[in-house]
């Protein structure tokens, strides 16, 4: 039974929220999910420690080529900001994927996160872009790679109850480096999507340097495809060899078939296709902006 909602202005004073109420409290800012589960019985707790007002959590900001994104910082926030348009162009258009405007407006991209819905369009493109999260509690700090922070389906090893994620943190861009996102959803649909994929790429002249190839939903969390990744470094950019490295990343997908999202072959089946669109849609942003640098020299 809920018997207080605790609003503390600085982290020091949430944690130590948490450490009074003994596994008793739990985490909320945006409540997109949390707010549904309370009620359904999913979720037991005494008290809500709410940590949108907490300043330094709300900002994205931007030091020594890294990008910090506060843990209540919304999804349309991170769509919207030209920041993240210019240098994390993926996260931006997964957040903008996220649900409908009322949610974006509301929900975080910190707890899109931790909720570990393998499908969390902002989760699969924080994990291609290399993002780890920012961890505090009662006995310190710590950082976790996202790509870590899955449990399980539906399961974060973040402790809400005890754990406080304070930020995102990714590095930015550089100019001979960029990122795609791509979705498939049902049509006029405001749900998790039935796939989606998030890339980032690192060109050397004509050659792709690295890659970091994400999808979902095909296993308990974003899957890094890392045998799409083996296929692509080093490799002259071709249309061929983005189609071979499509066919690998897929060949590591093991969806479910499920009657929201589609089958599991229909789902094998159009994924290479995804991963071939979002790898494309990434080295034409890549060259994009060396055109540009040119033309300006």
């Amino acid at each position: 039974m809920l018997k207080d909602y605790l609003l503390p202005e600085t982290t020091a004073k949430a944690v130590s929220l948490l450490d009074n109420c003994k596994g008793q409290a739990r985490i909320i800012s945006g409540g997109t999910d949390l707010l549904l589960d309370l009620p359904d019985g999913k979720v037991a707790t005494e008290y809500l420690i709410d940590i949108s007002r907490i300043a330094e959590l709300k900002e994205i900001s931007l030091e020594d080529g890294v990008i910090n994104i506060g843990a209540a910082v919304t999804h349309n926030q991170v769509a919207k900001s030209d920041l993240i348009r210019e240098k994390a162009p993926a996260l931006a258009n997964a957040a903008g994927s996220v649900g409908s405007c009322q949610i974006r407006n509301s929900g975080t991209v910190v707890g899109n996160v931790v909720n570990a819905q393998p499908a969390a369009d902002t989760a699969v493109a924080l994990v291609a872009l290399g993002a780890s999260a920012e961890i505090v509690s009662s006995g310190g700090k710590t950082s976790i790679p996202v790509e870590k922070m899955y449990a399980g389906v539906g399961k974060s090893i973040v402790d809400s109850t005890a754990q406080l994620v304070t930020c995102v943190k990714l590095p930015a861009a550089l100019a001979h480096q960029g990122s795609a996102f791509v979705r498939l959803e049902q049509r006029k649909a405001l749900a998790l999507p039935m796939l989606n994929v998030a890339v980032m790429v690192s060109l050397e002249e004509d050659k792709f340097e690295w890659v970091r190839i994400c999808m979902a939903p095909v296993g308990p969390g974003p899957l890094r495809a890392t045998a799409g990744e083996d296929v692509l470094r080093g490799a002259k950019i071709s249309p061929e060899l983005i189609n071979k490295a499509a066919r690998a990343a897929a060949n590591q997908a093991n969806p479910r078939s499920s009657a929201l999202r589609g089958s599991k072959e229909y789902r094998l089946g159009v994924l290479p296709g995804l991963i071939a669109k979002a790898l494309e849609a990434a080295v034409t942003r890549v060259m994009e902006k060396t055109n540009n640098i040119g033309e300006e020299v």
